[in-house]
């Protein structure tokens, strides 16, 4: 068995059976393409049936000294991935990587912004800019409903159920939610809809796709970092932020104003509650005030 016939099988082992989005199938590729780089740089002839725990080993050695622990740690879940894959299909009788121990790594709390830095974001958009309108509904729309960004550029106008205050939204492996969406982003997605989408000619295959850029076709995901970085950018905003900042800000500010746990974990479209509970990013005075407000023992007021 070749690397390249392996690999191609083990992706469409990711598409067809576990249901896994292309974001997450290609990140599991290119875990895969730096063992085979390492195989061919060392001149070591040996297949993906083949290869022992000694060769795998020397690999994660070698990644350790150019990547920090998080990254190690995910590499070796995914080539784990692929050989527990290999041994479901009889292909090997053991997985070489039983023996590897991924390095310990804290819990990373993701970067959040204020409520008010938001708003600063939002003000800080030029309206009379042709793409001004279409970038503060953008902005919106994501922190609205905690959106991934693959899930924004996906968005689509027969995915919006305004009567009933839901969109629709196709997360990862393909997996559809409702998301409550409130009056105000609706109203931005509607004006946007009338008075700035209906002047473009969508392209083929775009006609359905809420957000288009200039020449009708859909936004990319670097559009949308570039949109946040240049808006960062300018109201000096010294935290690195992404898309995924407005999903994380998202679940902490419903956190915060009382919304529960297993709300959000719906909205966000996680399977496991402990997912939930790493987006969350909580701080000590509302854990106090949560004590003082609910225990049954909290202080006399």
């Amino acid at each position: 068995m070749k690397w390249q016939n392996a690999i191609k099988d083990y992706q469409n082992y990711l598409k067809i059976e576990r249901g896994l989005s292309k974001n997450t199938i290609e990140s599991y590729t290119r875990d895969l393409e730096k063992l085979t780089l390492f195989l061919v740089e060392n001149e070591i002839n040996s297949s993906p049936i083949h290869i022992d725990d000694t060769i795998v080993q020397q690999f994660i050695y070698e990644i350790a000294k150019k990547i920090n622990p998080r990254s190690q740690a995910r590499i070796i879940s995914g080539v784990r991935s692929f050989f527990d894959y290999l041994v479901f299909e009889d292909y090997r009788q053991s997985n070489p990587t039983d023996l590897l121990e991924a390095p310990k790594i804290g819990r990373k709390l993701p970067d959040t912004l204020s409520e008010d830095e938001i708003n600063e974001l939002i003000l800080a958009i030029d309206l009379s800019h042709p793409q001004g309108e279409r970038n503060r509904t953008i902005i919106e729309t994501m922190y609205s409903c905690g959106l991934r960004v693959s899930e924004l550029i996906t968005l689509k106008i027969s995915d919006l159920f305004f009567d009933e205050g839901f969109i629709k939204v196709t997360g990862k492996g393909n997996k559809e939610r409702f998301v409550p969406i409130h009056y105000n982003a609706q109203k931005y997605i509607s004006t946007y809809i009338k008075d700035i989408r209906c002047h473009l000619k969508p392209g083929k295959g775009n006609e359905d796709i809420l957000f288009l850029n200039r020449r009708g076709k859909g936004l990319t995901r670097q559009m949308i970092f570039t949109i946040l970085k240049n808006l960062a950018i300018k109201i000096n905003l010294t935290k690195k932020i992404s898309p995924h900042t407005l999903r994380h800000s998202f679940a902490t500010h419903l956190l915060k104003n009382g919304a529960d746990l297993r709300a959000i974990q719906q909205m966000l479209g996680h399977e496991s509650i402990t997912t939930t509970e790493v987006y969350v990013h909580l701080d000590k005075s509302f854990l106090k005030e949560v004590v003082e407000t609910y225990h049954p023992r909290k202080s006399p007021s």
